[in-house]
């Protein structure tokens, strides 16, 4: 399984803020980052996720690692949003390839100051 690192951050929830992703595929890092000019944390998120996945052919199996309990949810229960249902759409759309092509989709709840969470957090940083 592939791992991916996903984190939005921001200087305020609505204010600017970016996301970002880190996928450590075998001996090949990825980085991918955005920045939006006001949105909020739950849509910076949901946008690391779609944008990791985006990247990935849907054949490969991948565990994400979110300090976002919303996007975990939402991925793993199907917990739907009242607000930002348009970013929920593209999730399911990201997502739906990989399960049909077989691939396997878990998700990992990782502590907001966890090493792996930082990791992604100290990238983002350095973009605001």
């Amino acid at each position: 399984m592939i791992p991916i690192f996903t984190e939005g951050s921001g200087l305020g929830n609505p204010e600017a803020g970016g996301w970002a992703y880190i996928i450590q595929d075998s001996a090949h890092r990825r980085e991918g980052f955005g920045y939006c000019v006001v949105t909020t944390n739950n849509r910076r998120e949901t946008m690391a996720a779609i944008e990791a996945l985006n990247v990935l052919s849907s054949s490969r199996s991948v565990v994400l690692h979110s300090d976002s309990q919303l996007l975990i949810k939402a991925m793993t229960l199907g917990w739907k949003r009242k607000q930002n249902q348009d970013l929920e759409a593209d999730l399911d759309q990201v997502v739906m390839p990989h399960f049909s092509a077989g691939a396997n989709i878990r998700t990992t709840t990782v502590a907001r100051h966890s090493p792996d969470g930082e990791m992604v957090q100290r990238f983002l940083v350095r973009l605001l």
